[in-house]
């Protein structure tokens, strides 16, 4: 295009080439820590993932150790199974017994509550004092 074109033309156009932008593109998708927080991110969620790291429990005993209701302790269990957290394991003996435990995914979290676990002792405790 020449100078008396791109001065004739309508600005915005020559913004969007310029930059290479297409206006009917689809906005970008979410980073992957939104994604992330999008899995993992519920208060109850990150709870029972934490006690979990402690290794397998019983429904009770996770009810026991989180605070959470049966309702939301049974809602947030299925969640995790659903998105591969999270396993399920029945013993059928008697008494009939449920037990839950991490997969090699939520495992793979616990990196990343150690470093929460710092970050809390460094700056929250800051704000206690």
């Amino acid at each position: 295009m020449s100078s008396p074109e791109l001065a004739d033309g309508d600005p915005t156009e020559t913004a969007d080439a310029a930059s290479g932008s297409d206006a009917a593109s689809p906005p970008e998708t979410p980073c992957p820590v939104v994604d992330s927080l999008e899995q993992i991110g519920s208060r109850w969620r990150l709870v029972v993932l934490h006690e979990l790291l402690n290794g397998e429990s019983r429904f009770n005993e996770l009810k026991r150790e989180t605070d959470a209701n049966a309702r939301t302790l049974s809602r947030v269990l299925d969640d995790l199974q659903e998105t591969g957290f999270v396993d399920r394991r029945l013993e059928e003996d008697s008494p009939v017994a449920t037990y839950y435990s991490l997969t090699p995914k939520g495992e793979s979290l616990a990196p990343v509550f150690e470093e929460i676990d710092e970050w809390a002792h460094e700056w929250l405790a800051e704000c206690n004092a």
